[in-house]
């Protein structure tokens, strides 16, 4: 490993490349010119830590629970980008040692793995993913290294079928509170080139606001009524306090397991969101103007025919 924080092709340190976002970031930022290295665990035998080395990245097994290690495999970066996934033991504690581990090793910035909603206008408590984001954020407040959150809304991809909003079969957009509520949604491949972008630019302020599409969920039926060619309506299934209630039922419902992404974790979200409260504002999409955004039409019309 060399040091080339300071040369024409920065190191970025990655963890989490073998994950969706993360690999899509570390393809960004090689087209960026940037030198990546992964960093990943001894014991991870998944075919997916193929991918990131035949993008001509630079993968690196450390252990995560040892900071001394993942100090030395953070000498000589630019920048420490997570992209991690995971609850308390991952959010929390391993980030923490990513991070000590930057900070020992001289390395200038920092992004956590936050991107989400704006959860520094919510309520603690009222997410418990976010609640994880929230304690980890004010550990790095707490560094001399300059940090950055990406903060992107919802992944559009999630409204092809993984978010129970805009429902194919019976034609409808599910919503609670009211249809007129401005939403952020942003694609994982947009919010993976931001990423990258950001990761190598040194002026980055403390949070970065994007939305690839700000959209409401009369929005979401006309988007999703011109991509399929086929009318879509509207079904109103309550109040935002409905969906909150329904959240916590589904919650106590819930044997205790490791899901990341429960059923009742992804009504949170979406609690969130219909509150208006997260809303991001100011959007920082004029940042990098090379990025074309996709819309959440575009992201619909490539959803297989049923």
């Amino acid at each position: 490993m060399t040091d080339s924080a300071t040369s024409s092709n920065p190191t970025i340190v990655l963890a989490g490349a073998t994950g969706d976002l993360g690999l899509r970031i570390a393809r960004h930022l090689v087209q960026r010119g940037a030198a990546v290295r992964a960093l990943v665990r001894p014991s991870n035998t998944s075919p997916a830590v193929a991918s990131p080395r035949e993008l001509g990245v630079e993968v690196v097994e450390v252990d995560f629970n040892s900071v001394a290690a993942l100090q030395q495999a953070c000498t000589g970066a630019a920048c420490v980008v997570s992209a991690l996934s995971g609850l308390r033991e991952v959010i929390v504690d391993a980030q923490k040692r990513l991070l000590d581990a930057a900070v020992a090793a001289g390395v200038p910035r920092f992004i956590p793995s936050d991107y989400c909603i704006d959860y520094t206008k919510l309520p603690a408590g009222s997410n418990r993913n976010l609640d994880l984001r929230r304690e980890f954020s004010q550990r790095l407040d707490q560094t001399p290294i300059q940090a950055t959150s990406v903060l992107n809304g919802m992944f559009t991809d999630l409204l092809t079928g993984q978010a129970p909003v805009i429902l194919f079969s019976p034609k409808r957009v599910v919503y609670w509170g009211s249809a007129d509520q401005p939403l952020d949604f942003t694609t994982i491949e947009n919010t993976a080139e931001f990423t990258a972008a950001a990761a190598l630019d040194p002026t980055t302020p403390r949070y970065l606001r994007v939305a690839g599409e700000v959209a409401t969920v009369r929005g979401l039926q006309a988007a999703a009524s011109a991509a399929t060619r086929q009318p879509f309506r509207l079904l109103w299934a309550g109040s935002v306090g409905v969906l909150g209630a329904m959240s916590k039922i589904a919650k106590a419902l819930t044997p205790k397991n490791d899901d990341v992404f429960p059923p009742w974790q992804g009504m949170q979200y979406l609690h969130n969101m219909f509150t208006g409260k997260p809303k991001l504002a100011p959007l920082d999409n004029a940042r990098y103007p090379e990025i074309r955004w996709t819309s959440v039409q575009e992201v619909l019309a490539t959803r297989p025919a049923a």
